[in-house]
């Protein structure tokens, strides 16, 4: 197959400090590309399809206990947007990561592919 991998990105005015996250408190391992640009090798990884009147796309990430996973992020100093909600699909809250950027954490209701 001509497709190897899948690259995200993340875009933030506090890029240093998103990484200084990703390696430090996540704890992704990561390559430097060069001049402290890292590149982060994700956990195993899905793909969903889903209708829409125009195009978008985004990131999620998921866990398999977000209460525990919360808990354990809080006290790293990770923030997040309200309270957990049952979204039918899963158990979904935001991460509030430098910069303003929301990430949904999910822990699935569905089937997944990993």
């Amino acid at each position: 197959m001509p497709i190897t991998g899948v690259h995200t990105l993340l875009y933030t005015p506090e890029a240093d400090a998103l990484r200084d996250l990703l390696r430090d408190v996540l704890g992704w391992p990561h390559v430097d590309a060069g001049d402290g640009w890292l590149i982060f090798a994700l956990p195993p990884a899905e793909m969903g399809v889903h209708p829409s009147e125009s195009p978008s796309h985004e990131v999620t990430f998921m866990c398999d206990d977000l209460a525990a996973t919360v808990d354990e992020l809080r006290a790293k100093g990770i923030e997040f947007e309200g309270e957990p909600t049952n979204q039918g699909f899963g158990i979904v809250i935001n991460m509030l990561l430098p910069g303003g950027l929301k990430v949904m954490l999910y822990q699935p209701r569905h089937p997944t592919a990993v």
